[in-house]
């Protein structure tokens, strides 16, 4: 098995080039996995899915936990889903309610928040696969080296963007940032949402911070 980088944009080749051995690593795990019958999200080809926006093109990063564990979920973004499913997870719901009282309540409401990606915002897991049903499940198999090395080639390519931290595996990297441009919060999932996201205006914060360095801020409605 492989992890396939067609969707991945050519600027980001180069850290792809440097990964190539976790990536066999965690591609073995993976197949071991489904040799024992075990589901993982999202589709294989969906892994690496957050990395078609360019480098340059990222004015935030969203750095999450790890993927949906729900089937028919996921889709490679970090807390996006399919624009069909219903209800919608948990924590999205959670994200468009901080929206609604941080910045108004949304014009449109796109579950694969397009709108988001289209303005340069970033989605990204700590973990970018899961077991079925078991959230976590695929922590400590590569993916944090993985992704840590990640954010360090985006930071250091693009050193303006802003990064919001959600929950603890995100927060672990707020190391590699310039204090003044990362906003850390609680995760959004139900367990800890009311532990220091809800009320913490992560939206309105992060365009204070672009509009201060000169740049568009997002319309996250």
């Amino acid at each position: 098995m492989f992890i396939p980088d067609a969707l991945v944009h050519e600027s980001w080749i180069p850290f792809l080039d440097s990964q190539r051995e976790t990536l066999d690593e965690l591609a073995d795990h993976l197949e071991k996995e489904m040799g024992k019958g075990t589901l993982f999200f999202p589709d294989r080809e969906l892994i690496l899915r957050a990395f078609e926006m360019s480098v340059r093109d990222v004015r935030v990063l969203i750095l999450g936990q790890d993927p949906y564990p729900t089937p028919g979920h996921a889709i490679g973004y970090s807390f996006a889903t399919h624009t069909h499913v219903s209800p919608i997870p948990a924590s999205l719901r959670n994200i468009i309610k901080e929206v609604s009282n941080d910045v108004g309540q949304l014009t449109t409401l796109d579950l694969s928040l397009i709108s988001w990606r289209a303005q340069g915002v970033f989605l990204l897991n700590r973990v970018l696969t899961v077991e079925s049903g078991a959230v976590g499940s695929h922590r400590k198999i590569g993916w944090e080296g993985f992704t840590e090395s990640a954010v360090d080639f985006l930071i250091k390519r693009n050193p303006h963007v802003v990064a919001m931290l959600w929950g603890k595996d995100a927060e672990s990297l707020k190391y590699l940032f310039d204090p003044s441009r990362v906003i850390i919060t609680a995760h959004p999932s139900p367990l800890s949402v009311n532990r220091g996201f809800f009320g913490s205006k992560p939206f309105s914060r992060c365009n204070d911070l672009l509009k201060q360095m000169g740049h568009q801020p997002v319309d996250w409605r």
